[in-house]
């Protein structure tokens, strides 16, 4: 995050601007998303680096369900 932060500080926000609009926008992405997968942008707005290996395998899944395989 502190790289996207110094990317929209470097674009003339304040440092609350712009961590504002991190959280705004991750909020966002997260009201868009099934709840399963929310805690992984959680993890991104704090700084963690999760295991995105978990998403592959719940959206391979519903995907085999939506196409029947």
């Amino acid at each position: 995050m502190d790289e996207l932060k110094a990317k929209l500080t470097g674009l003339g926000l304040s440092d609350e601007m712009a961590s504002q609009a991190i959280q705004a926008v991750g909020e966002f992405v997260k009201s868009k998303m099934p709840e399963q997968f929310q805690g992984v942008i959680d993890q991104l707005l704090s700084g963690q680096s999760p295991d995105l290996g978990s998403l592959s395998g719940g959206l391979l899944s519903k995907m085999k369900g939506m196409f029947g395989s």
